[in-house]
């Protein structure tokens, strides 16, 4: 019996080193110590930095699933790097990058401990890993402040993916409770005190009851009874389709159309001399060859510039050039040379193609600037556009510019009234507003239900991600601007949908199986 201890112990020893070693830095067996019983598990040195290991892990996991579920605005996050850097790059994805590198190393750390202690063995990180999670915590709490402070909004996204995720992210934390259940019961069984004992179940035992309960808590509108959900929003695709061809341009609103759009946004700005175009950027840099053939022009406004001088400049190129999106470099030879021979859109172009294809229009329009010829009249000049030389069909526009919106009606009775910003049922039944359009982080599906019951339709923007595309849908939203139409027209339910039966078997089961284990764990 004792050679065969003995031998099983000798067998052992690989595991040990290897787990001390990755950790440690400490590969040979006389470098490490076994926790005797009733003693702590490190030196107190060490107790003190294992909670800044915890910290790191926590903080980089909250990191990342922040940004990860940021990836729907991922585009707007690097328009605002363009507009202060003054080159296009994919930061965004970067980020996502390095946050999940940080993220997988601290996990590996955190294990490599769990490991170590569950052998018994005294914990002793190697100065080289101390730096290495010293810089994981400050990235991850710099990064966390810096984005709460310029884009505090993505908070809202959070919450909201937590609709979505809840149920999966409690499966997740019982599963890292069953893990722990082996540390936590070595180091209770081999405590020498009754109070240590509490000390070390106590808290463990609170948080799995919790995790245990939670689930009475949540609340999704994807858990719903069968025959409730509302039919699929419509598709309005933002600026066209970017992902696949240069925004605001012919060949965008083109693919948008090809992949069954039901709508088309755009954003209109007014030229020095009377013509409506399609521009969403103040100034031509971003999206035209400005810089190329009038460089001394590039930051002036948009509006500013003739007609005829934008009829110069080519709209495509840069779509090549800088990739947008991930997904750019995946278009066809053909799509790639449409793409380079694109121009600045006219507005009336632009009605002509959605009234020939029967889609909804909606754009924001933008006020020309000081000493513009059409700065008071520029509301008056769009709607010449519209009424008398584009031959669109009144009712396919959604009118969505506040100002004078009496005289529209006056003028285009026919228009969709669309309102901006949430408001008081009576006050848009006075405004006559028959549309919302939201940004989706104020997606609430009683608001929606409120105001489908006086008539008014919610459209959310800007939805990219199949997830939150699944909450707008299920939350009741009639339609969604998006950029990624040839996505999410694929979608024939909501991921993630289930019925409230079925959401409570798996919690129960859940619940169930990770006690069983739990117990057996601590009974051995």
């Amino acid at each position: 019996v004792v050679r065969r201890r003995l031998l099983q112990r000798y067998e052992h020893q690989p595991f040990i080193s290897c787990l001390a070693g990755f950790y440690s830095c400490r590969w040979k067996r006389y470098q490490r110590r076994r926790t005797e019983p009733g003693k702590c598990c490190c030196k107190t040195r060490e107790c003190v930095f294992f909670p800044l290991l915890v910290g790191a892990f926590c903080f980089s996991l909250v990191f990342l699933y922040m940004w990860g579920e940021a990836k729907n605005d991922y585009n707007n996050f690097d328009w605002y790097n363009y507009g202060n850097l003054g080159f296009w790059f994919l930061w965004s994805l970067v980020l996502l990058i390095v946050a999940a590198i940080l993220f997988m190393y601290i996990t590996l750390l955190l294990v490599l401990a769990m490991c170590l202690l569950a052998e018994g063995q005294q914990l002793y990180l190697h100065w080289s890993h101390k730096i290495g999670t010293f810089l994981v915590l400050g990235f991850s709490i710099t990064a966390l402040f810096i984005l709460s402070v310029l884009w505090g909004d993505q908070w809202k996204t959070v919450r909201l993916s937590f609709q979505i995720t809840a149920p999966y992210l409690h499966i997740g934390a019982i599963i890292i409770m069953i893990l722990l259940s082996w540390p936590v019961a070595l180091h209770a069984i081999r405590a020498d005190k009754k109070v240590v004992q509490v000390i070390i179940v106590g808290p463990y035992l609170a948080i799995l009851v919790f995790l245990f309960l939670i689930p009475l808590g949540m609340y999704s509108p994807c858990i719903r009874e069968m025959g409730t959900l509302g039919p699929k929003p419509a598709l309005i695709g933002h600026r066209g389709a970017p992902m696949l061809a240069p925004e605001n341009t012919e060949m965008s609103f083109q693919k948008t159309i090809e992949h069954g759009g039901d709508g088309l946004e755009t954003d209109v700005t007014i030229s020095y001399d009377g013509v409506p175009f399609l521009m969403h950027d103040s100034t031509l840099r971003r999206t035209t060859n400005i810089k190329e053939v009038y460089p001394n022009d590039t930051v002036q406004n948009a509006a500013l510039f003739s007609w005829d001088t934008l009829q110069e400049l080519n709209a495509g190129t840069w779509f090549l050039k800088d990739k947008p999106f991930s997904c750019t470099g995946s278009l066809s030879r053909a799509d790639q040379n449409q793409a380079m021979n694109q121009s600045v859109y006219k507005l009336s172009n632009f009605l002509r193609l959605a009234d020939s294809q029967n889609k909804l229009v909606i754009f924001d329009l933008y006020r020309p600037p000081e000493k513009h010829p059409y700065r008071n009249s520029w509301i008056n000049r769009t709607l010449e556009v519209i009424l008398n030389e584009s031959g669109i069909r009144p009712h396919l526009v959604l009118w969505l510019e506040n100002d004078m919106r009496s005289f529209v009606q006056t003028v285009a009775p026919e228009f969709q009234q669309t309102m901006g910003s949430k408001a008081p049922v009576e006050d848009l039944l006075m405004d006559n507003i028959v549309k919302l359009n939201l940004a989706y982080t104020e997606m609430s599906s009683e608001d929606i239900r409120k105001y489908t019951e006086a008539n008014i339709t919610t459209n959310l923007y800007v939805v990219n991600e199949p997830w939150l595309f699944s909450l707008a849908w299920c939350s009741g939203a009639h339609s969604v601007t998006t950029d990624a139409v040839h996505t999410l027209k694929n979608l024939s339910q909501p991921l993630f949908l289930m019925t409230p039966q079925q959401y409570n078997i798996m919690w129960i089961l859940t619940d169930l199986t990770s006690a069983l284990l739990i117990s057996l764990i601590f009974a051995l």
